[in-house]
């Protein structure tokens, strides 16, 4: 079995990242071969509204025409077993990177139908981990949740189920010292990312393990 996971965030090595690691490392344990894509590593561009994805008898229908460094990382979607996607949030939502992705990766298989249908070849797992440097109790007073629940729809109508992490009030700067930020307390942010990250980082593996369960391993 093989879980896919999209770091949506230019930082390799910090909280989303991090996250996406644990969760594959979860997903490791129970069998699983897993892989971590950087978009931010990747030269494309979101959608282009040709629609060649959505004529009738045409060469690219349910398939994305671009051609661009996400082609051959489309073509592998399609052999994964679950996919786990990975973005801090920028002014209430994904980062750009990841929006275009989104995109590009999910606009083919959408039909415009009601009841919804999709085009993807079968049923799989999906999840979404967010991080953000807000507190909790304000994610729902930005309306940052509507956003996460209606992306979890969206995946749960294309590829089958989906579930979301969010990780609050997340440590931003490795030296607070060093820039200009009056909105929160350093030493508030290192308490939480000494007690309550790698209790994240616990709930991204369960999620890793959560991914493969149902999956035959292969």
């Amino acid at each position: 079995m093989k879980v896919i996971a999209f770091n949506g965030s230019p930082r390799k090595k910090w909280n989303t990242a991090t996250l996406l690691n644990k969760a594959l490392e979860g997903a490791a344990s129970q069998g699983a071969e897993t892989e971590l894509i950087h978009l931010y590593d990747l030269n494309y561009r979101g959608c282009l509204s040709c629609f060649s994805c959505k004529k009738k008898g045409g060469r690219s229908y349910g398939k994305c025409a671009a051609r661009d460094d996400l082609s051959p990382i489309l073509e592998k979607v399609e052999e994964a077993d679950a996919l786990l996607l990975g973005s801090p949030i920028y002014f209430g939502t994904v980062s750009g990177e990841m929006r275009s992705f989104m995109e590009r990766l999910i606009f083919p298989y959408h039909v415009y139908s009601y009841p919804p249908r999709s085009l993807f070849p079968r049923k799989i797992k999906t999840a979404f981990i967010y991080t953000m440097n807000v507190p909790e109790d304000w994610v729902e007073k930005l309306g940052y949740n509507k956003s996460f629940l209606s992306t979890q729809m969206t995946l749960q109508n294309i590829f089958g189920s989906s579930e979301f992490l969010c990780s609050c009030d997340t440590y931003q700067f490795e030296d607070y010292s060093k820039v200009v930020v009056e909105s929160f307390d350093p030493e508030k942010k290192a308490k939480r990312r000494e007690e309550v990250f790698p209790l994240d980082c616990q709930k991204a593996f369960e999620m890793g393990v959560e991914l493969t369960r149902g999956i035959a391993s292969i």
